[in-house]
């Protein structure tokens, strides 16, 4: 699909007021910290629904526009496509930056050692297929392709955020130029001449959705327990021999675990294509990372059995430190927690991206319903009722779940060994069991919010 006109909202480099007239208590609906993909998601979200968003991100309005490849590719379930699809970024996408998972296996120990575990998705029963797999740099530029289009929402870009604070009347953020300068100009009233006076904005909500580490999430005063499992995550593209079936493998190594995930043909040249996902030690994933490329593919071939045939690094490695992240409380008043500032999710069970799009879809609901019933939008109650509550319930199983898979699975003791493979052969034998682990991968499960 091309690409549409030059962005008809706010940026900062061209600053417009929002809805609230000058000298109104509010500059908008929500205060949005963070414009990844799920906050920029949020804000289009709202205006759909008729309310403002004005959304804060220290990175500058070019590498937002136009992300940098960065390695990792996003597994999306059919609800999280549909919620792409109502916002409009889906239609965006590239037809090669949209790939089908049609089937996973799940290793232990050795490729062909043992029977993997076989999930498929059964067409009488849903889609043909468990879900999506599209680049992590093309979801945030479509994100803010269609955040940058869409009246009612305001991009301030290249922005550090100095406060945030919440009052009995408003939510009040402070931000300054990220660069550190300080002539930022002036800007609705609330900024010297020269620069020397942060910008300041109110809003009756404010949203932290600024990472796992959220600093915003730390200023309003709500903490995070964390789980670092001395781990890094390389991720990188391969070219392979032979071509692939559209199935992820997951093979649980007692040194290393690797991903294979299938991707869409190279639209260059038709060669097919995977992303290489390998969780190590952190100390051996700097060995692997100072491999030459050749010699980097030659181990991921080779712990994969040669299934592909040969295999051939393209682009980069990326490495990221593996830690999962936990917010003590989802929302409070006058603000709340969304995508990794609330659930920080470790990525084997690829549940991250697609609980931060739930959360958009809870929390826009939520302030639709204070709104049909005249409630405050940053009311805790209704926060916590429409909002924080159903959400906690739906991420909390997926979290430890996830968490518990990821230690019985890098236990090379003897007796974990043991658990984790009459796992795999009860969950082989038994249908309903697959059919349970075949719902969450896709999304069709029950949710307990």
């Amino acid at each position: 699909m091309p690409e549409m006109p030059a962005p008809a909202s706010a940026t900062a480099t061209d600053p417009q007021p929002t809805r609230a007239l000058a000298g109104a208590s509010h500059d908008c609906d929500v205060l949005i910290v963070g414009g990844g993909p799920a906050g920029l998601s949020l804000a289009v979200s709202l205006a759909q629904a008729g309310f403002t968003a004005t959304v804060v991100e220290r990175q500058p309005e070019a590498s937002l526009a136009a992300p940098a490849p960065d390695g990792r590719e996003i597994a999306l379930t059919h609800p999280s496509a549909d919620t792409l699809r109502r916002l409009g970024s889906w239609q965006r996408l590239l037809p090669h930056e949209i790939g089908r998972l049609h089937a996973a296996q799940v290793h232990d120990g050795p490729v062909g050692g043992a029977p993997p575990l076989r999930l498929q998705a059964q067409a009488a029963h849903g889609p043909g297929h468990l879900g999506w797999i599209v680049p992590n740099h093309a979801l945030r530029r479509t994100a803010h392709a269609v955040a940058a289009a869409t009246p009612g929402v305001r991009l301030l870009a290249g922005r550090q955020v100095a406060r945030v604070a919440v009052t009995a009347g408003a939510a009040e953020l402070e931000c300054l130029p990220a660069d550190g300068t300080q002539g930022a100009g002036t800007e609705d009233g609330n900024v010297d001449v020269d620069g020397t006076r942060p910008l300041r904005l109110r809003a009756p909500l404010l949203v932290a959705a600024d990472s796992r580490f959220s600093t915003t999430r730390r200023q309003l005063g709500i903490g995070a327990s964390s789980t670092d499992f001395g781990r890094t995550v390389i991720v990188c593209r391969m070219r392979h021999a032979q071509a692939g079936d559209g199935t992820a493998h997951e093979c649980f190594g007692y040194e290393r675990t690797l991903a294979i995930l299938p991707l869409p043909p190279d639209p260059d040249t038709g060669a097919p294509l995977c992303s290489v996902v390998v969780t190590t030690r952190t100390d051996d994933a700097a060995a692997l990372l100072a491999l030459p490329p050749a010699e980097f593919a030659a181990q991921v071939q080779a712990q994969f059995g040669g299934r592909l045939g040969a295999m051939r690094l393209v682009g980069e490695r990326h490495a990221y430190p593996l830690v999962a992240v936990w917010a003590h409380r989802f929302s409070g008043h006058r603000c709340a927690l969304l995508g990794d500032a609330a659930v920080g999710m470790h990525p084997v069970t690829a549940h991250g991206y697609n609980l931060g799009l739930a959360g958009v879809e809870r929390l826009t609901d939520a302030l639709v319903q204070a709104r049909r019933t005249g409630r405050d939008l940053g009311d805790a109650d209704l926060l916590q009722r429409h909002y924080a509550g159903p959400h906690h319930r739906h991420a909390w199983p997926l979290y430890e779940g996830t968490n518990a898979i990821v230690r019985l699975y890098t236990d090379d003791r003897p007796l974990p060994r043991l658990l984790r493979r009459a796992v795999l052969q009860g969950a082989r034998r038994f249908a309903p069991v697959q059919a349970a682990i075949v719902g969450q991968l896709m999304g069709t499960a029950p949710q307990a919010g």
